[in-house]
């Protein structure tokens, strides 16, 4: 089951460092579909086109721990992309990004087919990448 939902779900941390864990990029995005089983070859194409999506190209061989925060944000958004799930869940998605970097995450969002479930603080962000919105208020009460 847990294998089943972890084929279908993308799950994006808040915090990027809790989610890269590879020496470089190249195969923190290729971990994911690696274990998946698919072959090498469709590996690599998988990371090339990926990084074409969110606009990393050229990122392949970059140590991971040297990327800036916007930078490790977009790597582990690839990362989860990668994997093709069905359904993508994000947590803070703009949480630590400069305005470059959320310009191209907010780009992102608006080019990806997948649908997607966002938890943030920021309504202003949300707006522009959601059609639709829920609030969770006075639990504590």
């Amino acid at each position: 089951m847990f294998l089943e939902v972890r084929e279908r779900v993308g799950y994006l941390f808040q915090d990027s460092d809790n989610q890269l864990f590879c020496p470089t990029v190249e195969e923190d995005i290729a971990f994911g579909p690696l274990n998946l089983g698919k072959s090498k070859q469709r590996v690599l194409e998988i990371v090339r086109n990926t990084l074409e999506l969110v606009e990393m190209n050229g990122f392949e061989k970059r140590v991971t721990y040297n990327l800036s925060q916007g930078e490790k944000k977009i790597i582990s958004f690839a990362a989860v992309l990668a994997m093709e799930p069905e359904v993508l869940l994000l947590d803070e998605p703009f949480a630590s990004l400069d305005e470059k970097a959320i310009e191209r995450m907010v780009n992102i969002l608006n080019r990806i087919s997948q649908p997607y479930i966002i938890v943030s603080h920021n309504n202003d962000l949300l707006n522009t990448v959601i059609n639709k919105s829920y609030h969770m208020k006075d639990l504590c009460s």
